[in-house]
């Protein structure tokens, strides 16, 4: 799992996820993820699923940490490009009720 941040309008960050959300890939992004809360610690942002074509217990532990991390600090997580096992096992877990999803990292579905 590779996470990429992008800076976005309006104070906002854009993680760019590819490969598997699997407890692998989760537990050598979870300093990054720690790192991007600290340094960015009033900022809104996007988790861009569009290269994620797996997501495991530990890829929905890291979404729901986030979320709750963000939400602590009044801020807010949207996941956008959510595809195939992942959307399935987000709507099915309705995690999407908690977390908007987009269908692009830019606008809502």
């Amino acid at each position: 799992m590779h996470i990429e941040c992008l800076n976005q309008p309006n104070d906002s960050l854009l993680l760019v996820v590819s490969g598997d959300m699997d407890a692998s890939g989760c537990s050598q992004a979870q300093p990054l993820i720690e790192q991007l809360i600290n340094e960015h610690p009033a900022v809104n942002m996007t988790m861009d699923l569009a290269e994620v074509d797996f997501l495991d217990s530990s890829g929905i532990g890291a979404i729901v940490f986030l979320f709750k991390r963000l939400k602590a600090q009044g801020c807010t997580l949207t996941l956008a490009n959510v595809h195939g096992q992942p959307l399935e096992i987000i709507t099915l877990l309705r995690i999407d009720t908690a977390i908007p999803l987009t269908s692009t990292a830019g606008s809502p579905s």
